[in-house]
Parts: C-alpha cells; sequence; structure tokens
C-alpha cells in the first residue's frame, strides 16, 4: 500500500454537507460517502471546482473545500447538464435539481408518502413492504422478510 505524507493541515475527517468525510480517501471517492453524491458526479464536481481528484480528501484547502461544496448545492449554475442531476422535473415545482444527505431523504419521504396517498400501485406496494419494480415474488425473496401474518 501506498504511504501517506501526513502534514501539518492534514484533515483526517472532514464534514461537508452534515457528512464525515475520510481524509485518507482520494477527493473523488471521499465525496461519495455524501449521500446523493456518485461517483460520476463527484467525478464532474472536482472537475468543475479544479481540484484534483486523486489528491487525498486531508489535504483540500478550504478554499477548494468551499468551492466544492458550492457546485454540489447548485450544479446548474456551474454548468453541470439537467440530465445528469438526481431530481427531474420535481412533481410540485417542476425543477431541476441535485439533492444531497437530509434533503435526499426528506423528498424521497414525501414522494412515498404522496404515491401512498393517491393510492398508486407503486405507492400500495411500498405500503404492503413488497417488491415494487416489477420483480417476481412468488419464489424469490423468501428470506428475508418473516412470512407471518400482517399488522
Amino acid at each position: 500500500t501506498m504511504s501517506l505524507l501526513i502534514t501539518n493541515e492534514f484533515q483526517h475527517i472532514l464534514r461537508i454537507l452534515n457528512t464525515n468525510i475520510d481524509g485518507r480517501r482520494k477527493v473523488m471517492f471521499a465525496l461519495t460517502a455524501i449521500k446523493g453524491v456518485g461517483r460520476r458526479f463527484s467525478d464532474i464536481v472536482c472537475k468543475k471546482a479544479e481540484v484534483d481528484g486523486f489528491k487525498r480528501a486531508g489535504e483540500l484547502k478550504q478554499d477548494e473545500i468551499e468551492r466544492l461544496i458550492a457546485i454540489i448545492q447548485n450544479p446548474l449554475q456551474f454548468k453541470i447538464p439537467q440530465w445528469f442531476l438526481n431530481r427531474q422535473k420535481d412533481i410540485k415545482t417542476g425543477k431541476y435539481s441535485q439533492l444531497v444527505s437530509n434533503n435526499l431523504d426528506s423528498k424521497l419521504r414525501e414522494d412515498l408518502e404522496r404515491m401512498k396517498k393517491m393510492r398508486s400501485h407503486r405507492g400500495l406496494r411500498h405500503w404492503w413492504g413488497i417488491r415494487v419494480r416489477g420483480q417476481h415474488t412468488c419464489t424469490t425473496g423468501r428470506r428475508g422478510r418473516s412470512m407471518t401474518a400482517g399488522k
């Protein structure tokens, strides 16, 4: 394995967008610890912020961290295309955005509640706790859940 050169400015744990990030990992992969940021989005954010994605996250300067946060929070202003974002055509606002950490959880919960309230097929299957995306359920997926009478 590669040895780490630890200087005075090296941070072992960074706090970005309410998430603890391991400073020993490379920036591109360390950012994926944030919920809602995957490898490809992390790569494009590093390129837009002009940060070397293969530098260790603990070596980042404060201004580089602020640039990364700014791009993650409003990617459309930094010319990241709409199709790259994880929330496209929001049902209420019609806007495109990238949801991260707590916002992602709350929006997902809202969406599921909306589907349940409408009594849509997907909503009902979420409600019942069975497969939603058209998978077969007769013979597979027996181990995870107990087959007792429901509530």
